[in-house]
């Protein structure tokens, strides 16, 4: 909550943190982008688009779900589904329950172009990021990310059970 008062200014440890954190995301997600667009001529949004379409399986999406569900304005999540709708790889209908909304479901070519774009962006993920980190470390900074998460009342959603096996290992390659 925003106040009238002076606050104290960050220590050189606090600032350090937060640009570090800044830093890494604005290099790294452009970067991710770059690779799946040349790959693929598929946007990190859109991908991530894709990406929550298959995990909402063949009942697909609201769209406003899928707004509230990614990092993009509203306007900006239906100008990607525009874009992937017109490349084949998501359909759009009247959804039942209000005639007012719209459900994006994820295509065939969707999905097989999901696959592709997956082991694109994973390859990026090891060389750009996991790479330089210890096992320790990626612990540390889940961990610090989670208590951020908590605390601005937006935990980071468990992992179904689709998404990991027995063995606490992912099935998903993002």
């Amino acid at each position: 909550m925003a106040s009238d008062r002076p606050t104290k200014r960050l220590d050189a440890l606090e600032f350090r943190a937060w640009r570090a954190f800044i830093y890494a995301y604005s290099t790294l997600v452009p970067t991710l982008d770059r690779e799946l667009v040349g790959a693929l001529g598929l946007s990190l949004n859109q991908f991530e688009i894709l990406n929550r379409l298959r995990r909402a399986g063949e009942r697909g999406l609201r769209m406003s779900d899928l707004a509230s569900r990614v990092v993009l304005s509203p306007s900006g999540v239906t100008r990607a589904v525009d874009q992937l709708e017109q490349r084949g790889l998501v359909e759009r209908s009247v959804f039942e329950g209000d005639k007012r909304g719209y459900l994006a479901t994820l295509t065939t070519e969707g999905r097989t172009l999901l696959r592709r774009a997956t082991s694109v962006h994973v390859q990026g993920l090891r060389e750009h990021f996991l790479t330089h980190l210890s096992r320790t470390e990626l612990q540390h900074l889940v961990s610090a990310l989670e208590v951020v998460l908590d605390g601005e009342g937006s935990p980071l959603p468990p992992l179904t059970a689709h998404e990991v096996d027995g063995r606490g290992q992912s099935t998903e390659d993002t």
